[in-house]
């Protein structure tokens, strides 16, 4: 058995002329999401064994936010693969983990982490209605994977034991009306 968490990076700015997509940071709410999402992290007992991260600087900020939260470095290796990357990249980096590795934190973007979350779970699975839905920015998904290494990931081999949103556990962090 594996877990395989996948954290989408936090609400970012539009407001901040930056030139690339690639460099654009957290806005407020953004920030307030990523901690609040760490400490839920650390109610729940979470620990990485490994974490790998999109290098886009709304990742890193989302990951600082994390980390705040959580009273805890994630220490992740920064994957340029990550950015933007389809689910089959994505699954692809999974399967590339190393096996003492028996916890693992993806951090990255949509629409890849949506689509390896579905790709990964059965139809059947309870929560998966949710994530069809919308899988918001700052939003945690763990994984339970039966499988016993990385390289065997394989689509529906793992069940959504939590789907958390940050207006789950702060109204404030929610859509705007």
């Amino acid at each position: 058995m594996k877990t395989l968490t996948l954290l989408r990076h936090a609400k970012s700015t539009w407001d901040d002329p930056v030139e690339r997509d690639f460099d654009r940071p957290l806005n407020g709410r953004g920030r307030r999401a990523a901690a609040r999402i760490g400490q839920w992290l650390a109610d729940e007992g979470c620990a990485f064994d490994h974490a790998r991260a999109s290098p886009a600087v709304r990742v890193r900020q989302t990951i600082e936010g994390v980390e705040d939260g959580l009273r805890a470095r994630l220490n992740p290796l920064f994957d340029a693969r990550i950015y933007l990357a389809s689910a089959v990249t994505l699954l692809d980096i999974v399967q590339g983990f190393a096996n003492d590795a028996a916890t693992a934190l993806l951090v990255g973007h949509n629409p890849g982490l949506e689509d390896l979350l579905l790709l990964l779970t059965p139809d059947a699975d309870p929560l998966r209605g949710e994530v069809e839905i919308k899988y918001p920015t700052a939003t945690v998904a763990v994984l339970d994977l039966a499988v016993d290494t990385w390289r065997d990931a394989q689509a529906g081999c793992a069940h959504l034991r939590h789907f958390v949103r940050p207006r789950d556990l702060d109204a404030s962090l929610g859509p705007d009306d």
